[in-house]
């Protein structure tokens, strides 16, 4: 009867343990599955993409969650997807944003109400590179060329248009070639386009493989554009530094224009999971902008600019927390003040 006893005793002791001791149990975070679009590969998105979920899942185990990068059509794509509850998360340039918002361009009359604005990244040039046996040193050489505009429904496609309207140029004075940027690099070194636009942050890798061929080639100036960044506020003027890419024949930076990288999302995603990952980038500032050569000279209140959505609450919870929020208007006041 003894040894019965202490056997029940010890399996008691057992079954307390392996519940955790007095009735605690132990919690287990459940893991929440989230998507980045992005762009093609050869792009900046895509690896600026895998900077953001890179950041999220080497601490799943805190915050219970796991990022996925897909490589996306670009911002119209992207902010349709995230509409639709396809993405969770989508990058997109800052024009393409505010016309989603407003009901414009792909938008038309169908205004987007529920898209929400996380953050900015970087600048983005528009950006006309040409092939020096084409002929074009300025835009308005591009009359007569073959010129590749970007895929319908990219935001390429749609800078390309608003620079062709600036230098009063149209489709019908241009051979317009509706192809991605991305494979545009071979083509312009085989001769079967003169130039093509790309928006993209520099340095870029596929630019770089454009210049590496046996043409040589030289990127466009596109700096006439006063009429244009007055019509559209998203707009601004930037440059190409050509000291990133060895082979071109340009010896003088290159100006033009630009928008910004937008990282968007859609109302319904849940406020912690865009609090969570907006206080991730921005708190490991420094470690988030050393990831990627197209994040030089961005800083962490910039990251506010080019936001024509509202923000996500989970984004407006951590940038009035960490104050940015206060030194964002304090910095729009004095460029007031300053005009």
């Amino acid at each position: 009867m003894r040894r019965i006893l202490v056997i029940i005793l010890a399996l008691s002791l057992l079954f307390t343990i392996s519940c955790g001791g007095g009735g605690e149990k132990t919690k287990k975070v459940k893991t929440r599955f989230i998507s980045i679009g992005t762009g093609g590969v050869t792009g900046v998105y895509y690896p600026v993409g895998g900077v953001i979920a890179k950041m999220l899942n080497d601490k799943s185990d805190e915050y219970g969650l796991k990022a996925t990068v897909e490589a996306t059509g670009g911002s119209v794509f992207n902010i349709n997807s995230v509409m639709a509850g396809d993405l969770d998360f989508g990058i997109a340039q800052s024009d393409r944003q505010y016309q989603a918002i407003n009901g414009l361009s792909e938008w038309e009359g169908k205004p987007q109400p529920t898209l929400r604005s996380v953050f900015s990244l970087h600048s983005e040039a528009v950006t006309l590179i040409a092939s020096d046996p084409s002929g074009i040193v300025n835009a308005a050489d591009m009359r007569g060329k073959r010129i590749a505009i970007g895929n319908p429904g990219s935001g390429h496609r749609g800078n390309a248009l608003d620079a062709l309207r600036a230098y009063n140029l149209t489709l019908d004075d241009i051979l317009p070639e509706d192809i991605k940027p991305a494979e545009c690099a071979g083509m312009l070194q085989d001769g079967r386009i003169d130039a093509y636009f790309y928006t993209v942050g520099h340095p870029n890798g596929s630019i770089k493989e454009a210049v590496a061929g046996k043409t040589i080639v030289h990127f466009v100036p596109l700096n006439d554009v006063k009429v244009l960044l007055k019509e559209f506020p998203y707009y601004a003027r930037t440059t190409i530094n050509v000291d990133q890419y060895t082979g071109v024949s340009n010896t003088e930076n290159v100006k033009t224009f630009g928008v910004k990288a937008t990282l968007v999302t859609n109302e319904s995603v849940d406020e912690d999971i865009v609090y969570t990952l907006t206080k991730e980038v921005l708190d490991n500032f420094d470690e988030f902008i050393a990831q990627h050569a197209a994040f030089t000279g961005l800083t962490r209140v910039q990251m506010l600019d080019g936001l024509s959505a509202p923000l996500h609450p989970g984004a407006a919870r951590y940038f009035k927390e960490s104050g940015l929020l206060d030194e964002k208007e304090a910095l729009d006041k004095l460029i007031v003040e300053e005009e």
